[in-house]
């Protein structure tokens, strides 16, 4: 009983952690219903202008098809009111201003070319930004309308400041963007109200803007409040030679400012190594002397880093939130993939004693920095046969001390990789009390309402198929504290809460096919079980697909390879220097682009990959499957560039199962298609086959039957470890939360 205490005593401290570190984010709102527009009077644009209106008329069609399909909806919501209302900003609201705008006696022929000008360059601002993720097009209406005003108001030679003061950032900014305002007399009023507008919704923007504005009146003011949000923005900002990090290194009376820009100014340019030790350097607890004695030597830097860590959340628990505390765990995910990480996964075919002799002289808490932290990255045998059984060997096979040590500092994340490596019934029957582990497990379910995002959710979400499967006893206990966490926030009225704990309730309860749970129906989210042929083809009835590869010499065997898979019903067109283009020549149409491997050392496969990406892009070809052939060091990238509108997602390389959270923000509808462990071409080159085939003769791809059948070509070691999308609870829990709340940015 005396150790059951203390051990509970710190798990329910060390979960206040997230919710003290994290600020609510607000949900969005949808834009007013729209006023219905009267039919445009017959008009003739000038000569001189056609091109100009040629050019809106381009930009608005190219807008309205950035959701996949040349209609007259632009689907940006799943909002039926929103997408009306998007809609027609983006054609008759735009009509009328272009109509305006030509017929307009009272404004010379040099203002009606710049306002036109500003329409289209609205409109591609808006197209990109949205394909990239970073403009919500739901403003769209909002935008026209503020920059209708805006031409107004310059056209009366007024200001334009009055006309966005009180207007949200996104929209304000947007409307503004063209530069036919910068002669206004309220211009520069303008960029000072956007700059604060900036620093208030995006703070971790606000040095970047003043970067671009450093003679901002308010300059100085938003340097002194943003270096103690975002001091390692400020280190990087001071290590410039120009007019803002001038003024950075001219505050001289604030401690923290002039710390940092002394490590940023330093002569040996190591203040990199000095920045993530800021907070204890500023009490005196460290010095500069104590960090160069250890600062070139990877393991003892890496153990005061670790230490340093240890102490933070220790604070964390209590409440303190150290300075910089951000910086350090970046450092230390750093090192931990670039100094140990990388080494064993690039050993992965050498004998263990040489493959993890890099990991001997750490201790058990640094090996579980290395594992946590770079969970996504390490390969699976790097895990299960060396990291783990090395980090339980040398913490005495004692995971509750183990726990204690770190202040349960992401134990969430250790339990859910755990279950995914199938080393958590292990982990746990290390405890000295049974009863410990029972309550590590209700609290790894509870309270997830009081954390920021949605990621501790996911980590809950995809630890439950591997506990069902193994630990039976245990996953009845996790469903039920779920049930138990739903009825408590349903009593206290906590919509998060219910939102969160409902789909979990659902999605455990999916895992007993006897339950007969229809996700579908309970989280009314887009099906589960099946992609419709339909929703992947565009609106000629084609279906585009692309292939990210790498140009590594497996990248170059596997292309070969790929190649050379294609039968009599397809032609290769090898034309392009940079990809190739696979068409079925027999049934319905589909056309898979793929980037050839070029040489990785000088870049050259990024380089096609993106200019394999602008021509789709410059000809409207939006991928709604997406293929990733390499390394999982490579999967990152692939994610980055691959298209937003990509509905199913096959992460063919190792460990791809662990990037499911970041695939999701890119494209939140993706059926996704991933390995636990390590990815195969015996088992991914079937996958291929089988999925064109079902394309070219326009089926769709009903999961349950297509797994059968996949597994039927490829039943090999390894093939178990790939997760079909109906069994990506964590990927499924994502997008039932955002239909439910209808929040985007999590």
């Amino acid at each position: 009983m005396k150790k059951f205490i203390p051990f509970l005593l710190l798990l329910l401290l060390s979960v206040q952690v997230d919710a003290q570190r994290r600020s609510k984010r607000k949900k969005k709102q949808a834009p007013a219903p729209v006023e219905t527009v009267d039919t445009i009077p017959a008009y003739t644009p000038a000569m001189i202008r056609l091109k100009l209106h040629e050019t809106v008329d381009a930009d608005q069609k190219a807008l309205m098809a950035s959701d996949g399909k040349a209609d007259a909806i632009l689907k940006v919501s799943s909002d039926e009111q929103v997408n009306n209302a998007v809609s027609d900003a983006a054609t008759k609201r735009v009509d009328w201003l272009q109509y305006e705008i030509e017929t307009d006696p009272a404004l010379d022929q040099r203002l009606k070319a710049n306002y036109l000008s500003g329409i289209s360059e609205i409109l591609r601002f808006v197209k990109t930004g949205w394909g990239r993720g970073e403009v919500d097009a739901a403003y769209l209406p909002q935008i026209i309308a503020t920059y209708k005003k805006c031409v107004e108001a310059d056209r009366n030679k007024q200001s334009i400041a009055p006309v966005i003061r009180f207007l949200p950032y996104d929209i304000a900014y947007t409307a503004i963007l063209p530069r036919v305002f910068k002669d206004n007399p309220g211009y520069k009023d303008t960029r000072d109200l956007i700059l604060i507008k900036l620093s208030e919704r995006y703070p971790q923007k606000t040095f970047g803007a003043l970067k671009m504005y450093p003679e901002s009146p308010h300059a100085d003011s938003l340097i002194r409040v943003m270096a103690h949000k975002y001091p390692q923005q400020l280190y990087d900002y001071a290590q410039a030679n120009n007019k803002l990090s001038y003024k950075i290194q001219n505050i001289e009376d604030d401690p923290l400012i002039k710390s940092i820009v002394n490590m940023a100014r330093s002569s040996n340019k190591s203040g990199q190594f000095y920045f993530p030790f800021l907070d204890i350097i500023s009490t005196g607890k460290l010095t500069i002397d104590d960090i160069d004695a250890v600062k070139d030597n990877p393991v003892k830097y890496f153990r005061l880093l670790v230490n340093t860590q240890i102490e933070y959340s220790r604070r964390a628990s209590a409440g303190d939130t150290a300075i910089g505390y951000k910086s350090l765990l970046s450092k230390l995910e750093q090192k931990a993939r670039d100094e140990f990480v990388a080494p064993i996964n690039g050993l992965h075919e050498r004998p263990d004693a040489i493959r993890f002799r890099v990991l001997q002289p750490l201790n058990a808490e640094e090996l579980y920095y290395v594992a946590v932290l770079t969970n996504g990255l390490i390969y699976t045998s790097s895990y299960t046969n060396g990291v783990y059984p090395l980090m339980m060997k040398k913490a005495g096979n004692k995971g509750d001390e183990l726990l204690k040590n770190l202040n349960f500092d992401h134990y969430r994340k250790f339990l859910s990789q755990a279950a995914a490596y199938n080393t958590l019934k292990q982990f746990l029957s290390t405890f000295a009390n049974k009863d410990d582990a029972k309550n590590l497990m209700t609290t790894f379910v509870s309270n997830l309402e009081k954390t920021e995002g949605l990621e501790d959710g996911v980590d809950v979400a995809d630890s439950y198929a591997s506990v069902y499967e193994t630990l039976p006893e245990l996953a009845g206990q996790m469903l039920n504290d779920v049930k138990g966490n739903l009825d408590r926030n349903k009593e206290a009225g906590n919509k998060k809460g219910v939102a969160i704990y409902s789909i979990l309730y659902n999605l455990f309860l999916s895992a007993d096919s006897s339950n007969h749970i229809d996700l579908t129906k309970e989280l009314h989210i887009p099906p589960v079980y099946d992609v419709s042929f339909s929703s992947l083809a565009n609106e000629k009835g084609e279906v585009i697909s692309q292939v990210f590869f790498y140009g590594d010499q497996d990248g170059r065997n596997i292309f070969n390879g790929f190649l050379n898979m294609f039968n009599s019903n397809w032609k290769i067109d090898r034309s392009n220097k940079q990809w190739v283009v696979i068409k079925s020549i027999k049934g319905n149409p589909v056309s898979i682009y793929a980037n050839r491997p070029l040489d990785e050392l000088k870049g050259e496969d990024d380089k096609a990959q993106r200019a394999l990406n602008a021509y789709l892009e410059e000809n409207n070809l939006y991928p709604t499957v997406t293929i990733h052939r390499g390394h999982s060091y490579y999967a990152p990238s692939t994610i980055e560039y691959m298209s937003p509108s990509s509905k199913l997602v096959f992460m063919g390389s190792c460990g791809g199962f662990n990037l499911i959270d970041s695939i999701l923000r890119k494209s939140e509808d993706a059926h996704i298609i991933a390995s636990k462990q390590i990815g195969k071409t015996a088992i991914n080159k079937p996958f291929f086959l089988l999925l064109t085939e079902k394309l070219r003769t326009g089926k769709d791809i009903e999961w349950i039957p297509f797994w059968k059948e996949f597994k039927g070509r490829a039943n090999v070691p390894g093939f178990e470890d790939y997760i079909p999308p109906y069994k990506n609870l964590g990927a499924i829990f994502i997008k039932a939360y955002k239909k439910e709340t209808g929040e985007t940015d999590i």
